[in-house]
């Protein structure tokens, strides 16, 4: 990394400022866009309403699309795409590896045989999520005791335990898609895998929002830290920080937010890998701004990315299909402007 690398390519302050007022219009418009539109100004009325209390001047359709089918679904992708972007900034800087997700530790395979089984069984949806948040601690949980195993562990040996516990856990879900009614369980299984936000309610933004806001805060709050880690182990010792408590910490974290997004809308690819290098390429390395850079990005793309996914069409798309085909060809093109750098 050189000196010009280091500096921030625009003010970071003044970048973050513009990256909010733009999410907030992002938000705004996807409210109001859909199979039934609604005027931006009846949504702001509808939303004041509810901050002053009174009784919004809506029709009761406005009211039912706007409180219980758009908004839940606008403020689920804003802390999904805000959370998996600020997880895998995280991740990239703890293990120094600009190639590394959220999902490197294996919680996306152990969640989603987790939701899997649960349909498998015909479960409600409250305990097909729970499901799959509990396979996505128990995944990385595995992955940390496989690399503890190792007589050195490092960096490099809990990559490949998450990519054996991945691994296992693919298998699992391929068993239980054969295993499936060809009918009915398959088909939402696979639907679900792909990722979607079409039945998120506000139930589930109240019991997974908190695990992905709390652990974002703490991220945040652990910033400058992750600036010390990825100098190298032997400097953030030099430095006084606790090696083991801190990544345990990031950790724990990453976790939480990536076993609570899988749980919330299924599995959405890319957006942990791709947001980090787009923040980087505007403020640079310092995960003082990194992280907070990559949260708004993240929140602003996967709300735009859904917009696209439940407008272009008559059917949805599922939201892994569109993350892919925008995020494969983009990282190709940082890579031949050699922007991958952590």
């Amino acid at each position: 990394m050189n000196k010009k690398d280091r500096k921030p390519r625009i003010s970071p302050r003044l970048f973050l400022v513009f990256l909010c007022i733009l999410l907030g219009i992002t938000a705004l418009i996807s409210i109001s866009i859909g199979r039934y539109t609604i005027p931006p100004e009846q949504v702001i009325k509808g939303l004041m309403s509810k901050v002053l209390l009174t009784t919004p001047d809506l029709t009761p359709v406005m009211q039912t699309v706007l409180f219980d089918v758009r908004l839940p679904r606008i403020i689920a992708a804003i802390l999904v795409g805000a959370g998996l972007s600020i997880a895998g900034a995280s991740f990239q800087g703890v293990f120094r590896n600009p190639l590394v997700s959220p999902y490197i530790l294996g919680v996306s395979s152990g969640a989603g045989f987790g939701a899997g089984l649960g349909i498998l069984i015909s479960a409600s949806m409250i305990v097909v999520q729970g499901m799959a948040f509990a396979f996505g601690i128990i995944a990385v949980g595995l992955a940390c005791w496989l690399s503890s195993l190792y007589r050195r562990s490092s960096e490099i040996v809990m990559v490949l335990a998450g990519m054996i516990v991945g691994a296992f856990f693919s298998s699992l879900i391929s068993l239980v898609q054969y295993l499936a009614d060809p009918y009915e369980a398959l088909p939402a299984i696979v639907f679900w895998l792909m990722g979607s936000f079409s039945t998120v309610m506000v139930k589930d933004l109240i019991i997974l929002g908190p695990v992905i806001i709390i652990a974002s805060i703490i991220l945040l709050l652990l910033r400058w830290r992750i600036n010390v880690l990825s100098l190298g182990d032997e400097e953030a010792e030099a430095l006084g920080v606790d090696i083991r408590k801190i990544k345990g910490s990031i950790i724990v974290c990453v976790t939480l937010i990536s076993a609570a997004s899988v749980s919330l809308c299924g599995i959405i690819g890319w957006v942990g890998l791709v947001v980090p290098h787009v923040a980087r390429m505007f403020v640079g390395p310092d995960h003082r701004w990194l992280l907070p850079i990559s949260f708004v990005i993240g929140a602003t793309y996967l709300l735009v990315v859904d917009d696209f996914a439940r407008t272009l069409t008559s059917a949805e798309i599922p939201l892994g299909i569109l993350t892919a085909l925008i995020g494969a060809p983009f990282f190709a093109f940082l890579l031949t402007r050699k922007e991958v750098g952590w």
